[in-house]
């Protein structure tokens, strides 16, 4: 695996590999971002191409009481995965070689973005859609793997990719899950044991709550009965709503999406499912 730490060694290598799937990750890796570099492989295999994946924590989709400087590293152990599950290329840029003195622009999305993670970390989706357009731009991409657990965020994406007519293709990964449902997270390693078993009540609490639906109870009903379990459980709940799975639209029809943000402790829960 070769690794790129500059703009002109990261071009210079992905002319040399031919087309790239990109995984980009802010690090902390676990089997969720492995399963995206798998699938990154299956998708060059019809193209003769090659795996990039990007490690970079993006300081512009984190609020100023948000946790940048907690958020976990581990650059070695990072690349030793990268390599072992077949990745080809590695970008790990500096923040000065991603956004140098005297930069003006940003991207701004609406549409997706307005609501639910738009509105708990306003100026998120920004710092998203702004890194993940100099990447794709950086790595000349024909396709990128995100994972679904982060749905707003990979409708945001999708959104810009279309809007700019960047040329490459996302490609959405199911959500992967611990034994018990949990969603994989680079921040799952900050909950204490009591937390870590409480926290897959989540997954737990959406699924009853699709069930629920597709037997044909309303969804304020429906919605309304997680919402009341998980505050009495001790999660304190940004959100639970069915939304439109797209627009990110407030909706009380299926087929939607069931997308959930809860705190336990210091940590913050996103999942989602699909509901009808």
């Amino acid at each position: 695996m070769r690794i790129a730490r500059d703009l002109s060694s990261l071009r210079a290598e992905a002319a040399r590999l031919g087309p790239i799937a990109l995984v980009p990750t802010m690090g902390a890796l676990h089997e969720g971002h492995l399963s995206l570099i798998r699938a990154a492989r299956r998708e060059v295999a019809a193209m003769g191409g090659a795996v990039a994946a990007s490690i970079f924590v993006n300081p512009l989709q984190f609020g100023p009481n948000e946790d940048l400087s907690r958020y976990p590293r581990d650059e070695a152990g990072d690349l030793a995965a990268l390599e072992g599950a077949g990745c080809d290329l590695a970008w790990l840029p500096s923040v000065e070689a991603m956004y140098p003195p005297g930069r003006a622009t940003a991207i701004e999305v609406g549409g997706p973005s307005e609501g639910w993670e738009g509105t708990a970390r306003p100026g998120h989706f920004r710092g998203v859609a702004t890194v993940c357009a100099k990447l794709f731009l950086q790595t000349g991409a024909r396709v990128a793997m995100f994972g679904e657990k982060d749905w707003q965020q990979l409708q945001v994406i999708r959104r810009m990719v279309a809007d700019l007519d960047l040329p490459l293709r996302i490609v959405g990964c199911p959500t992967v899950r611990e034994a018990d449902g949990l969603a994989m997270s680079s921040r799952n390693r900050f909950l204490s044991p009591a937390e870590r078993h409480q926290a897959a009540r989540l997954f737990a609490a959406l699924t009853e709550t699709a069930t629920a639906l597709g037997a044909g109870q309303p969804a304020a009903a429906a919605l309304a009965a997680a919402r009341a379990r998980l505050a009495a459980e001790g999660f304190g709940l940004d959100y639970l709503a069915l939304v439109e799975p797209e627009s990110l639209r407030e909706t009380d029809s299926l087929p939607g999406r069931l997308i959930a943000a809860a705190r336990l402790g210091s940590v913050r829960l996103l999942d989602n499912i699909a509901a009808g």
